[in-house]
């Protein structure tokens, strides 16, 4: 572990707010997955199976594609099989999402028997739940055919459903489930994929909610449910659920806001009638809206004003409708090679660049600045919701966390323990917490991850469950920010596409308009309705409602800054 300087004390600047549960009141501001142990809602649609006559490649791309239905334990899929196959075969073992599928018939083949090669790359699993996982692996199978009164049927085959990702969009659409991090403040997402046909969604979402979180986020959020607690159903227009009778009323409070943020999140219409054990979940309010659990929105983020400031020759500046104002004081002396701002809670965390070291410091922004340590290097700090923390990794492997002790009213630091993956090495040179302080993420010699903040003790954590997001981006990354939505943009060295979009389970992955901008990208940032980036010439914007062209920013026109967004 690498050694700390100069770590002192600043008792004007960055407190940290009492984490609190709750209160047993409502505020008064009234305004695909497949289960494997869930029986699948029987599908609306009619769905093709073989045609007479069909020969062998097309009838596997019919089998596969009839894979996407997981409706009637498969019978879609299974229709391809011969009648022997049909009892051995297992499609719940796994759901693998290739990028695209390709057939070469192997030699050997006859009249009467057929093996092809199935072949392509896997971008990902479908695991238990609805949870995708992330990959990047060559895949190769065999499938055997043999004809059957005639026709070409699968006689062998590998166990599990293969999917090209285009099947999993047109069949399967992400969904959030919400559970609460531990300071029980924030709502957190927990993405899984439901199938589009299943009758009840919202049937499916209460019995994953109940379930608890997926294996990836659970050690970063909160599970009050006993295990006897379960969805029994949604009868007569009640959300039926037993075995809460352990929950207090503050528990309660919490947990009626998961269901309903779940719910509304997937557009099923409220009001929401939620009953426990055979009584109103809430006593006072039987029946719930939005409204009444406004202030867990997990979308409130979004509509929060932000203020942009650009970075420039070591330098702040506020920028507003084309007016630059230098930032005066500790955030003007030229030194500063990176920064976070928070404007909410009025604290700026800044990286300088001294003889041979580079230190962290803190401040308010109208006020004086303080040194909190120094190291070799320093990652770009980032905070945690409400800024009640900062984070940065010192020399590429330490992550360090500052934030003001509860017993002494002084910021101390913790050096908090990285679990990357068996072959992930190499220095940490982007690190962002989301904005909910779960999830951070990461590049790693160019490379994109992300991983979960544990909470191990009182001030601890621990980065845990680290997955490679998009590897298809290979060693390009340069970049990291989170968008309010929870998306990650990544900015990259790679001239024809140097900007990309990717979602938080890695499921998707999406260059952004690229027409004006030059690689590489060395800096992103993102409000509510504008992002931008520094790219090899200027600080460059563009409208989150655009898809065409990128504009200088008013006020910094031929000016290359780095772009810095204050919530």
């Amino acid at each position: 572990m690498n050694s700390i300087k100069n770590l002192k004390s600043l008792t004007a600047v960055l407190a940290v707010t009492t984490l609190v549960a709750g209160c047993s009141t409502l505020p008064q501001n009234t305004d695909p997955q497949v289960l494997r142990s869930f029986v699948a809602s029987e599908s609306t649609q009619e769905i093709a199976g073989p045609t007479p006559n069909q020969d062998p490649d097309l009838l596997i791309r019919g089998f596969l594609s009839a894979g996407a239905y997981p409706t009637q334990q498969y019978e879609a899929a299974k229709a391809y099989l011969t009648e022997d196959t049909r009892d051995t075969w297992n499609p719940a073992s796994s759901t693998r999402i290739l990028d695209r599928v390709d057939l070469n018939t192997l030699p050997g083949s006859t009249d009467d028997e057929r093996t092809i090669a199935v072949r392509g790359t896997q971008v990902g699993s479908l695991l238990s739940g609805g949870v995708y996982q992330s990959d990047n692996a060559e895949f190769e199978a065999e499938i055997t055919m043999r004809r059957e009164n005639g026709e070409w049927r699968i006689d062998a085959l590998p166990d599990g459903i293969i999917l090209e990702r285009n099947d999993l969009r047109n069949h399967y659409a992400p969904h959030d489930v919400f559970f609460f991090d531990p300071s029980g403040q924030v709502l957190v997402s927990d993405r899984r994929w439901l199938f589009n046909e299943a009758q009840s969604t919202a049937t499916v979402l209460m019995s994953l909610l109940v379930n608890g979180p997926s294996t990836p986020i659970s050690p970063g959020v909160v599970n009050q449910l006993s295990t006897d607690a379960t969805f029994v159903g949604f009868n007569d227009g009640e959300y039926q659920f037993t075995g809460l009778g352990n929950l207090d009323d503050d528990a309660r409070l919490r947990f009626a806001a998961q269901a309903v943020w779940t719910l509304a999140h997937a557009d099923i219409p409220g009001p929401y009638t939620l009953v426990a054990d055979g009584a109103p979940l809430l006593a006072e309010f039987p029946t719930l809206t939005t409204d009444d659990l406004a202030e867990y929105n997990p979308e409130s983020y979004t509509n929060t004003v932000s203020t942009l400031f650009a970075l420039q020759d070591g330098s702040l500046s506020r920028v507003s409708s084309g007016n630059v104002s230098p930032m005066q004081g500790a955030w003007s002396a030229g030194d500063i090679d990176s920064v976070a701002i928070s404007s909410s809670a009025n604290v700026v965390a800044a990286v300088r660049h001294r003889v041979n070291e580079a230190v962290l410091s803190v401040g308010a922004l109208q006020g004086t600045a303080s040194d909190v340590l120094s190291s070799e290097t320093i990652t770009r700090p980032t905070f945690e919701y409400a800024a009640n923390a900062l984070w940065a990794v010192l020399d590429g492997e330490t992550p360090v966390r500052v934030a003001r002790s509860s017993t002494t009213g002084e910021l101390v630091q913790t050096e908090s323990e990285i679990v990357l993956p068996r072959d992930v090495t190499g220095p940490i040179s982007e690190f962002q917490l989301s904005r909910t302080g779960v999830r951070a993420a990461m590049i790693i010699e160019g490379r994109v991850y992300v991983g979960v903040v544990t909470r191990t003790g009182p001030g601890e954590r621990r980065i845990t469950n680290i997955t490679e997001v998009a590897p298809s981006l290979g060693e390009a990354a340069l970049s990291i920010n989170w968008r309010p939505d929870g998306i990650l943009l990544v900015g990259t060295s790679i001239p024809e596409t140097p900007l990309w979009r990717v979602e938080q389970d890695g499921s998707s992955i999406a260059s952004m308009p690229s027409g004006n901008l030059n690689a590489p990208v060395v800096a992103v940032a993102s409000s509510a309705t504008t992002v931008y980036v520094t790219d090899a010439h200027a600080m460059l914007q563009l409208p989150t409602s655009d898809n065409d062209i990128w504009r200088e920013v008013p006020g910094l026109l031929g000016t290359r800054a780095a772009p810095v967004v204050a919530y």
